[in-house]
């Protein structure tokens, strides 16, 4: 271990560094993130970038007591090292191991839960009013990321917060953006400057006396408006009612401490602006902050090197590859994303048709009504949106796409187990929510070829359509090149069996056909949580003894109930064994095992089975 990383246990040990110590401190635990993560993989380039500004933050301001809400919560690695959590660092995103994001649970410096993007503000003046409200003196601060910055919800709280005298701080981490002029010794000198409290109360006096001789106010505020203009960005966050600083280097630690430790005895709301570098630190990571977003594992000397070994097709893929070959064989199909090319698989098609993309930043809200819009006119709208990200479009998609009954598809990635990102980014929920909408159906492929047939079903429907699929890849079934689609709301009979049958919606198909083997039971792709396939439901119903539903999500609400609620309608009366995730949330973890402890591979699907009908089994 390192000399100066090793005493750190606390923020309090920080804090009882020099300031001479700071800068050795930092290249010390950029050197601890690289190698840590190399081990367990994880989010690499944008915890690089932070590492400087962690260090600030924490030496300046008494965390916990001062409360630190990071946006978003990927950034947070040095956070954790510097918070008592360096001896653990071995275990991250994996099963009972650290979250790969702030957890409130996990550590009490972990002010509040971040996965999801442009959350921070809102939640830090919430703190900062609390505070207010109690009487504490206590500082809130909200670091936020410029990606995170694109989201309504992020200057619905700057509006909020302007008109307030919290003592809030948001710290804009701008790693993207560009900046003219360059950041450098004039800006540093400005923004320390501007956050001291001698300039503050001379503008605010200024202001005050001013205001009674407006025409010297006036020409006052344009040259202050001027002035600020040659150094920094608009004013823009002056107008929402914050003091605006920057923009300072966020790897330069002279700078950021001087102007944090001003800020710390100005009132109301303060907007710090820092850039920072993607990867700092490591040359592999500054070239290609993309690819070394969310590495796995890698030796750093050599970096990332592609797989020996030919990989299966994952989903994303498919959606990539039939994206491509649908928006050839027809012009009006346009793709949306909200800021998650790569993770959808949307690389391909913005080469191929980059004026028929549309990236539209972190706003999934905006997303679905600009989907809306388009389909309104005649365009055909394709939403690759994660599974948890669409939960954040939950009106929108009722209010300006069911009740109009427009036409889209939405292709919802990452539904089911995750794995390593855990609760926050588990697909569980969208059955549920998305079958109680009118005019949208619930398309649920059981391997990558279905995937593909069933996405260009959902295009030929004139209501929105969502295919939900896992993250990784399935069964390995071949992908084949045509774009024809299977029939709508109908499924299939996989095997048949006796006494029993398995009706599955989704990727637990190839599980359930492994169970069905020992126990000789019948097994269902239902291919659709909605419509439901009734005619299928009732012939099904009537040859068995007993039901069995399979599902990767939430039970409560999902394709399961959907059955119950079909055999009531039909007046049958049916032993029913629901099987999927339960009243809770999925954690951090490999997706095999986490099916596993929820009973849902192939062995645990045969033995809940087993348990829960004895006698039907024994007597087969």
């Amino acid at each position: 271990m390192s000399s100066l990383l090793s005493t750190i246990n606390s923020p309090a040990d920080l804090r009882a560094l020099s300031r001479q110590q700071l800068v050795p401190l930092a290249d010390e635990l950029r050197s601890f993130l690289l190698h840590s993560v190399a081990q367990t993989g994880g989010h690499l380039s944008s915890n690089l970038g932070t590492v400087e500004l962690t260090v600030a933050l924490h030496y300046v301001f008494n965390t916990p007591d001062d409360r630190v809400v990071w946006d978003v919560g990927h950034q947070t690695y040095p956070h954790k090292i510097l918070t008592g959590r360096r001896d653990r660092m071995s275990s991250l995103r994996q099963r009972h191991g650290l979250s790969g994001f702030p957890k409130r649970d996990e550590s009490i410096y972990d002010a509040f839960g971040t996965a999801h993007s442009s959350t921070s503000i809102s939640a830090a003046l919430g703190m900062a009013i609390a505070a207010q409200l109690k009487g504490d003196a206590r500082h809130s601060i909200a670091v936020i990321g410029d990606g995170a910055m694109t989201a309504g919800m992020a200057f619905e709280a700057l509006n909020n917060a302007g008109v307030t005298q919290a003592r809030l701080l948001v710290i804009l981490n701008d790693n993207d953006m560009s900046i003219s002029p360059p950041v450098g010794a004039l800006n540093r000198y400005l923004a320390q400057l501007m956050s001291g409290r001698f300039y503050a109360t001379a503008k605010n006096v200024g202001k005050q006396v001013l205001k009674g001789a407006p025409p010297l106010f006036e020409l006052a505020k344009r040259f202050e408006e001027h002035a600020k203009g040659m150094v920094v960005p608009a004013t823009l966050f002056e107008k929402f009612g914050f003091n605006y600083i920057g923009p300072i280097d966020g790897h330069d630690l002279d700078s950021l401490i001087p102007t944090l430790e001003n800020i710390k005895h100005l009132e109301g709301p303060q907007f710090l602006h820092v850039v920072t570098k993607k990867g700092q630190g490591y040359d592999l990571a500054e070239a290609d902050p993309v690819a070394y977003h969310g590495p796995g594992k890698f030796d750093p000397a050599v970096g990332l090197v592609p797989a020996s070994t030919v990989a299966k097709t994952t989903f994303t893929q498919v959606f990539g590859q039939w994206l491509c070959d649908m928006a050839e064989h027809d012009p009006l199909l346009v793709g949306i994303t909200p800021a998650m090319r790569e993770g959808s698989g949307m690389v391909k098609f913005h080469q191929r048709f980059p004026e028929r993309y549309f990236d539209v930043g972190i706003a999934e809200q905006h997303a679905l009504t600009f989907a809306a819009g388009l389909a309104c006119e005649g365009i055909k709208p394709v939403v690759a949106i994660y599974s948890t990200f669409l939960q954040r479009a939950y009106d929108q998609l009722i209010h300006d796409v069911a009740l109009q009954k427009l036409p889209m598809v939405l292709a919802l990635d990452r539904a089911g187990i995750v794995g390593a990102d855990g609760a926050t980014h588990a697909g569980l929920f969208d059955i549920p929510f998305l079958r109680c909408i009118p005019h949208v159906s619930i398309a649920c492929p059981a391997d990558e070829n279905e995937c593909r047939q069933l996405l260009s079903t959902a295009f030929a429907q004139d209501h929105c359509v969502a295919v939900r699929y896992p993250r990784g890849a399935g069964a390995g079934v071949p992908v084949q090149a045509g774009l024809e689609g299977l029939p709508f709301g109908k499924g299939e009979l996989r095997r048949q069996g006796q006494g029993i049958a398995v009706l599955v919606f989704g990727t637990l198909l190839y599980p359930a056909l492994k169970a069905a083997e020992s126990l000789n039971l019948t097994v269902v792709n239902m291919r659709w949580a909605k419509p439901l396939d009734v005619d299928l439901l009732a012939d099904v119903a009537a040859s068995h003894e007993a039901l069995v539903t399979l599902e990767e999500g939430a039970l409560m609400g999902g394709a399961g109930d959907a059955v119950l609620e079909a055999l009531q309608t039909l007046g049958l009366i049916k032993p029913v064994l629901s099987l999927g995730v339960g009243d809770q949330l999925t954690e951090h973890g490999d997706p095999v095992h986490l099916l596993a402890e929820l009973g849902l591979d192939a062995p645990g699907i045969a033995a809940s089975i087993s348990q829960r009908f004895p006698k039907l089994l024994s007597s087969v």
